[in-house]
């Protein structure tokens, strides 16, 4: 057990116990709420509870349990498939379920740990649990990703992220009809004021930007093709459940649960299908596809049978 104690800083007076925790001691925000969760906060001899908003020029006593840094488990992921290999990048297709690196909380598969199952090395700068990780999808999303395998393709690759420079195409099955059926949607996305896990459009979120456009439209459900020109974290789930049209299959932000009970959807139905870029190596522009794994394009079946 570790402890801490310190003052709140007039900066912080006002702010939510676990968002202030996290900025004091440096914490993620999950952890900050694991933390105050089990007790661990006071506020001049006060328990406080993650909402609780602090005082400036109070006494903070923080105990907590460290926990040990995540690692890199190799295993077997039959599903996640090698689109294409070098010696700079390789890129793959995600099946659900797998997380892109190992997080404190996460037991499952991961994409580095599935790398490394077959035998694969990443050789980049960075923390280790992270080793070439330039981007990534949700574990509940399927489809493309690319693995920097080089530093120098981990920089090039990461600086193309960061300046917009990769085209980012998905699918998304959303319920109802976008009005208009096609458009964008540029609305600030931050943490969610009532879940240590969501996001939601906020205020004082990070710039997001969604480009969207109807494929196919249904009794219930409409087929989006989705330009990222932004890539913030849940950022189509929220962007989409914003406008009234969640994802279909998102319990989390809202789906209608008999929808995603009639197409036999347990996740999301949204796909990472295209991924273009500049190769690190090459300097040429490279694309790749991929098509829509069993269970979406079964509900997607079900749907133009209605």
């Amino acid at each position: 057990m570790e402890s801490r104690s310190l003052p709140v800083p007039e900066g912080l007076a006002g702010e939510r116990t676990d968002s202030a925790l996290a900025k004091l001691m440096g914490f993620s925000r999950s952890f900050a709420v694991e933390v105050v969760e089990a007790g661990g906060v006071t506020a001049d001899g006060v328990v406080l509870g993650k909402s609780d908003r602090l005082h400036g020029g109070s006494w903070l006593e923080v105990n907590w349990q460290p926990r040990e840094a995540p690692v890199i488990v190799p295993i077997v992921v039959p599903d996640l498939t090698v689109v294409h290999d070098d010696d700079e990048i390789i890129v793959i297709d995600k099946p659900v379920g797998v997380a892109a690196h190992p997080s404190v909380g996460w037991t499952g598969p991961t994409v580095l740990g599935a790398l490394a199952g077959a035998g694969y090395r990443i050789a980049t700068s960075g923390a280790s649990e992270r080793a070439g990780i330039v981007h990534r999808l949700d574990a509940g999303t399927s489809g493309l990703m690319v693995v920097a395998k080089s530093e120098r393709a981990y920089t090039e690759l990461k600086r193309a992220f960061h300046d917009r420079e990769v085209d980012k195409i998905y699918h998304a099955v959303v319920q109802g009809h976008p009005d208009p059926l096609r458009g964008t949607i540029d609305a600030p996305i931050g943490r969610h004021p009532g879940s240590s896990w969501k996001f939601a459009v906020t205020a004082d979120g990070k710039a997001s930007v969604t480009h969207y456009e109807t494929m196919e439209a249904f009794p219930s459900a409409s087929l989006l093709e989705i330009h990222l020109e932004t890539g913030r974290t849940h950022q189509i789930r929220v962007h989409m459940a914003a406008q009234r049209h969640p994802c279909v299959g998102d319990a989390m932000y809202g789906a209608d649960p008999t929808i995603s009970a009639r197409l036999g959807l347990s996740r999301q139905w949204l796909h990472a299908m295209r991924l273009g870029f500049q190769h690190p190596g090459t300097g040429d522009h490279v694309e790749f596809s991929t098509d829509y794994p069993a269970d979406l394009q079964h509900a997607l079946n079900v749907l133009r049978a209605s």
